[in-house]
């Protein structure tokens, strides 16, 4: 009898999905044992996955410079920089130890090299540069980058430079790292263009052109994997935040403290593979689908549509199809004039009460205030026609 329970249990080791023992992974630390800390979240709700000491607060190396990326994105998207504005590299960038991109004072250089060298190569003479560009001197820049992470919610990070260079009551958490990670790829997506690439250069079109590769490998060798930052100094070991997309699902995994770069990778690949085996992203609404027909008696179209700005969808484990959701559609009064894309209203997914994901939606065309004049003649043809 003892032979034939052996050979079951070796059955069932051999040929049962990875997915049966896929729970016992999720102890803490199993997934990641050599990381001092990490976490796994779904990017769109932040529901977290998996977590190994989430809020010890550690050296996080250059991925300081996440929230850096923040700021150099939220500048450009207010139009107070642009990505063809040319600057002159200052003594105090050029002269930056560290991983650099080599630029040289006085040399000219776009933002948008000046970004791929802080994205693909973590340049600390690019991400001061910028610091310059933006607020005038790095330690001004340093107290933006601390007044964002408080904007963010977050309690455990705490910066005193913008490239994440060693330094006491410099840190952050996995949590917070997370947090930050989510808040670019959703919010500021263009990051992306930049974090995606495996490898170009800067100041192509010139003779001096200098070629960059990404520090973050799994661009070139993960499936969907499509950022977002690396980082190692002593205190830190090497640290990743990585993302990547499959089937609308798109995962934000982060690895810190670990001993070397392989190692790294490979347990941030183990924690992104947990996620894309264990949960799935179901798609309730699609990006554009009519949410909502709103009159508005003086406006050039007296039904406007409110639209989904991207997919609506909850986080579900995978294979799961028994559940029942809820959607409560929250829009302000509208004020006219509105333009093509403005957020005018949230919907939300809900499940026995709890709010699972949410959605911003938006108006799908322009909408102009109707003039005296028109107000009149429609008023006029209303009342011919009886409908008032």
């Amino acid at each position: 009898m003892k032979v034939v329970i052996k050979l079951g249990v070796l059955f069932m080791a051999l040929f049962l999905p990875f997915s049966v023992f896929a729970v016992e992974s999720t102890e803490e630390g199993s997934l990641i044992p050599n990381a001092k800390s990490g976490i796994l979240i779904e990017a769109n709700s932040g529901k977290i996955l998996f977590e190994k000491a989430k809020n010890e607060k550690v050296a996080v190396a250059s991925m300081t410079k996440m929230v850096a990326q923040i700021i150099i994105l939220e500048c450009i998207e207010s139009g107070k920089i642009h990505w063809d504005d040319v600057v002159v590299v200052s003594k105090n960038a050029a002269d930056m130890g560290g991983s650099q991109i080599y630029i040289k004072e006085g040399e000219r250089i776009t933002i948008e090299d000046l970004m791929k060298g802080i994205s693909m190569a973590s340049g600390n003479d690019a991400t001061v540069q910028m610091a310059e560009v933006i607020s005038g001197s790095e330690e001004k820049f340093v107290q933006l980058m601390n007044q964002k992470v408080k904007e963010l919610g977050l309690k455990n990070t705490h910066f005193k430079n913008c490239t994440g260079l060693d330094e006491e009551n410099h840190y952050s958490s996995a949590y917070d790292m997370a947090m930050i990670a989510r808040e670019l790829v959703v919010n500021h997506p263009e990051i992306l263009k930049f974090s995606s690439l495996y490898e170009d250069y800067l100041r192509e079109n010139t003779d001096n052109k200098f070629w960059l590769v990404n520090t973050n490998k799994l661009v070139r060798f993960y499936e969907g994997a499509d950022g977002l930052k690396t980082g190692h100094t002593d205190a830190a070991g090497y640290c990743l935040a990585a993302t990547a997309k499959k089937n609308d699902l798109r995962l934000i995994g982060i690895v810190l403290g670990e001993s070397d770069s392989k190692v790294r990778n490979r347990e941030v690949m183990e924690l992104l593979d947990y996620g894309f085996q264990n949960v799935q992203m179901n798609v309730l609404k699609k990006k554009g689908e009519v949410i909502k027909k709103i009159k508005l008696d003086k406006a050039t179209k007296e039904i406007v549509d409110i639209v989904l700005e991207d997919n609506l969808g909850v986080v579900e484990d995978m294979g799961t199809d028994n559940h029942k959701y809820q959607y409560q559609v929250e829009i302000p009064s509208l004020k006219l004039p509105l333009k093509k894309g403005d957020s005018v209203g949230t919907i939300f997914v809900k499940e026995k009460g709890k709010t699972l994901s949410n959605g911003n939606l938006i108006v799908s065309k322009d909408v102009k205030e109707l003039s005296y004049f028109r107000l009149f003649i429609r008023g006029i043809n209303d009342l011919v026609s009886g409908s008032i």
